[in-house]
């Protein structure tokens, strides 16, 4: 028997749709008239362009801020294609890239947390893509978006299957945080087989990934081979190349205790800070794994890894969607909404900030206004741990 759709199934997705082209076009042209510099993609084609010309990669300065080269060198030969187009096309296809990826970024974020209206997709995208790390993942022309949806592709792919550990190790060449799925993977492998005789699936993954990072940082030696020396050797320990921690744009653990304890380098606090966090985020994304629990998984290992990285900045947070999804499709409503008037504040960017460090000489109101991404991803791990105990709530599941 043949079942016909109901006239308002059938045009809920392109009445979805619409809005979304509607959403994407008034943030380009908001965009525009921002008059948004991306000064990161010109940062990536400057390093395209020193490949080219044999130049020296970590010496670089560019752009009007002068900002260095910071990426492994894998990256800058990814980079290199972008020395063919002018500036302007270059800006156009950026911009008309991210958007794309952010649609697959939220595809596969619902797909994530078992929710696969195709409707749903468009919706989510026109609503999310204000969010300030989207903002301003596009208005820097940043690369998180391309790096998150190499990360969420992988680990939505069966486990054990062929291509399990690609997207993770190429992400993991192009910048080193993401590696810390490949530990999370090899934590999961370890503590299964101990408990269960055997963590294969896990431990197989672990590898692919650490293969594939293994081959584009060998491709890129062979290619860059002073530069990749460099890179290894000295620049990939040179943390304050990226930044001051304490700037307000760092929402890592490390620039949330930079501006709390007023100096430009937190020291032991961090570290002390960072390893119990990293310790208790792992324990908790791979107890999740183990249980079945896979999106839970995937989102503490996120923000694990961008509270204990030195810098994070605050684009770096797309990864808010995965996780404010997965509230909301679970028993956290109230948390879920907390999360999005969070991240679609922009309240850090009301406090004193800039030229000046003005950072170092916040008030109460301005520290908390300044550490809003930090205290949400710490609440969020605490709300994950809460989880595992209380299978009833993880099931409350969005009906399809």
């Amino acid at each position: 028997m043949t079942v016909i759709a109901s006239p308002g199934v059938r045009c809920r997705a392109p009445v979805a749709l619409g809005a979304c082209l509607v959403s994407f076009a008034a943030f380009w042209l908001a965009q525009r008239a921002a008059n948004v510099s991306m000064i990161d993609l010109m940062v990536y084609r400057a390093e395209g362009a020193t490949v080219r010309a044999g130049g020296d990669l970590y010496a670089l300065r560019t752009t009007a801020a002068r900002l260095p080269t910071t990426y492994p060198p894998f990256a800058a030969l990814l980079f290199t294609p972008l020395t063919l187009l002018d500036t302007a096309t270059v800006r156009a296809l950026g911009t008309a890239g991210n958007l794309a990826l952010f649609v697959v970024f939220v595809r596969l974020s619902l797909r994530l947390v078992g929710h696969a209206r195709v409707e749903s997709v468009w919706w989510v995208a026109a609503v999310a893509v204000w969010c300030e790390p989207v903002w301003t993942t596009l208005r820097y022309g940043q690369i998180n978006l391309l790096l998150a949806v190499l990360v969420l592709w992988d680990l939505s792919r069966r486990p054990g299957g062929r291509w399990a550990g690609v997207g993770i190790g190429l992400a993991a060449a192009v910048k080193l945080t993401p590696a810390l799925f490949a530990l999370f993977l090899l934590a999961t492998g370890a503590v299964a087989r101990r408990r269960r005789g055997s963590g294969r699936p896990w431990l197989r993954h672990a590898r692919v990934a650490a293969a594939w990072f293994a081959g584009a940082t060998l491709l890129a030696a062979a290619v860059l081979p002073y530069d990749s020396w460099r890179f290894w050797t000295r620049m990939v320990f040179a943390v304050g190349r990226v930044g001051h921690a304490e700037d307000t744009a760092n929402q890592a653990l490390r620039g949330v205790l930079a501006r709390l304890l007023h100096t430009p380098d937190p020291g032991a606090a961090w570290v002390v800070t960072a390893a119990v966090v990293a310790v208790a985020g792992l324990g908790v994304a791979v107890a999740a794994e183990l249980r079945g629990r896979r999106a839970w998984a995937v989102a503490v290992c996120a923000v694990t890894g961008l509270l204990i990285s030195p810098v994070s900045w605050s684009h770096h947070w797309v990864w808010c969607v995965p996780v404010v999804l997965l509230l909301a499709t679970r028993a956290y409503r109230a948390a879920a909404l907390g999360g999005l008037l969070v991240f679609s504040s922009y309240a850090l960017w009301w406090v004193p900030h800039g030229p000046g460090r003005h950072e170092l000489h916040q008030n109460g109101a301005e520290l908390l206004g300044s550490a809003l991404y930090g205290a949400a991803g710490c609440l969020f791990l605490v709300i994950a741990g809460v989880t595992l105990g209380d299978p009833g709530r993880d099931q409350a599941v969005t009906k399809e």
